[in-house]
């Protein structure tokens, strides 16, 4: 199939993609970014070449026929379609058969070719790693949505990111602020051979092409689910709303729900010598910050520990915790608190959840969240931390229990005080990319050293009797 059907496939698609191209140029030209022109008749046939020609692109592809259940609702009844799961880029065939505009990313938008296409129906740019932009993306739908129906209908794909089809995971609450209602679409590849998902690890995006257009036929299903009425609690909490939806559309495709979300990818995948090794406790305490309605930010950060350098006693209470980030007690700020190890008080050390909160904050900038744990504990004259502080520090970072440093402290050049400063230990690690697995000791370690390791809860040295 590679060198026979593959190539007179591939040829196809991009003549018909590069045919495509000047019709959505030109119709694209001069027009305005805030208001709805009227349909005139060239537009009208602009339209209807468009969708002739992208369906054809894909019957080349292999998708020859597209099963569709029910029926699309008008954009006054519903201005917003929200699409699962999300799982690869021929996600955008329903895109292309009703021309919805779509919330993409604005990289997307400078694509040769495929970004004009997307320009053609009219799409609301999000610039993921800036706040302000999503804040601004929000707007933007919430203007669109209150037009009655002028604008075309928005299909966005609220789980925000490419999974494999084996669960749902959160929904992104964009689509369910503006508190209007919604039609739920549920997309099914059934392919003996899944030759179509595209996720962060795995085939790459030519692979993915590569393999579906071997294939004889590709099958592909779409099915619009009845159109869903937010009630009056759901307009005013958009996570109940999109959880509600979610529920319905994973029965629909009878999958399981999952508590993963987009940021959850950041903190499982981040790279460098210092990324979590085993995620699971961070992608908890995610959760639960987002639960809290906590927004994280590098000025945010930036103030907490200058609060925790002032404080002459770091062990808060569930209380204290409280007002520490501003929010009232409530039993998710409790299940935060039980995250860390406690005093006899039942008291937290206030740096640990710093030190947790910036390492889901920025999890492939670990380095920068190790020198600001620093700061929390250094001595201020020496800049030194003592061994079981960078214990507790790498403890929290790494998501593991019991580590053990005594090899990290006798490979360093000078006599072994149990102390370190930070730059000793950035050069350390830059001089072994493999420090965590070289040079750590930890519960559950694949190796461990004869070394004898001591008894740690949490960073704190626990004496026990002999």
């Amino acid at each position: 199939m590679s060198v026979t059907v593959f190539p007179v496939r591939l040829l196809m698609v991009s003549f018909l993609m590069l045919l495509a191209w000047p019709f959505a140029f030109v119709a694209s030209l001069g027009r305005s970014e805030f208001v709805v022109e009227s349909q005139s008749w060239w537009r009208c046939f602009v339209d209807l070449a468009l969708r002739v020609i992208m369906r054809a692109m894909w019957f080349c592809g292999g998708f020859h026929w597209i099963k569709v259940k029910g029926e699309q609702a008008a954009p006054s009844e519903a201005p917003i379609l929200t699409v699962a799961p999300h799982s690869t880029y021929f996600d955008a065939i329903p895109v292309t058969f009703t021309m919805c505009s779509i919330v993409a990313k604005l990289e997307s938008s400078s694509i040769p070719v495929w970004g004009t296409l997307m320009k053609y129906i009219r799409p609301v740019f999000v610039f993921r790693s800036d706040h302000d932009s999503r804040r601004q993306t929000v707007e933007e739908i919430k203007r669109r949505v209150q037009s009655g129906g002028e604008w075309p209908q928005i299909m966005i794909f609220p789980e925000g990111t490419c999974t494999n089809r084996s669960s749902l995971i959160l929904f992104k609450a964009g689509a369910f602020i503006p508190g209007f209602p919604v039609q739920p679409v549920v997309l099914r590849y059934p392919n003996k051979l899944d030759t179509t998902s595209w996720t962060w690890r795995g085939p790459g995006a030519f692979k993915i092409l590569w393999l579906t257009l071997c294939q004889p036929h590709n099958s592909m299903e779409v099915e619009y689910l009845p159109v869903y009425t937010p009630s009056d609690e759901e307009k005013e909490n958009p996570s109940l709303f999109a959880s509600n939806v979610r529920k319905i559309m994973a029965k629909a495709l009878e999958l399981p729900l999952t508590d993963l979300s987009f940021e959850d990818r950041e903190v499982s995948f981040a790279q460098g010598p210092l990324r979590a090794y085993n995620p699971s406790s961070l992608l908890e305490f995610n959760h639960l910050v987002r639960r809290l309605g906590l927004k994280t930010t590098e000025s945010l950060l930036k103030e907490q520990v200058s609060r925790v350098r002032k404080l002459r006693e770091h062990q808060l209470s569930l209380e204290d915790l409280a007002l520490f980030v501003h929010v009232p007690v409530s039993v998710t700020l409790k299940q935060v608190h039980s995250l860390f190890g406690q005093n006899e008080e039942g008291q937290i050390d206030i740096r640990h959840y710093v030190i947790a909160l910036s390492t889901i904050h920025r999890p492939s900038r670990a380095m920068e969240t190790l020198k600001m744990a620093f700061q929390m504990y250094e001595n201020e004259d020496s800049g030194h931390v003592h061994e079981h502080e960078l214990a507790a520090m790498l403890e929290i970072m790494l998501g593991v229990k019991e580590v053990e440093l005594s090899m990290v402290f006798m490979s360093l050049d000078g006599p072994d005080t149990g102390k370190i400063t930070y730059d000793e230990l950035r050069c350390f690690i830059a001089e072994h990319p493999r420090f965590v697995q070289d040079y750590l000791d930890f519960k559950d370690h694949p190796r461990h050293f004869c070394v004898r390791p001591r008894n740690t809860c949490n960073g704190q040295t626990c004496d026990k009797d002999n």
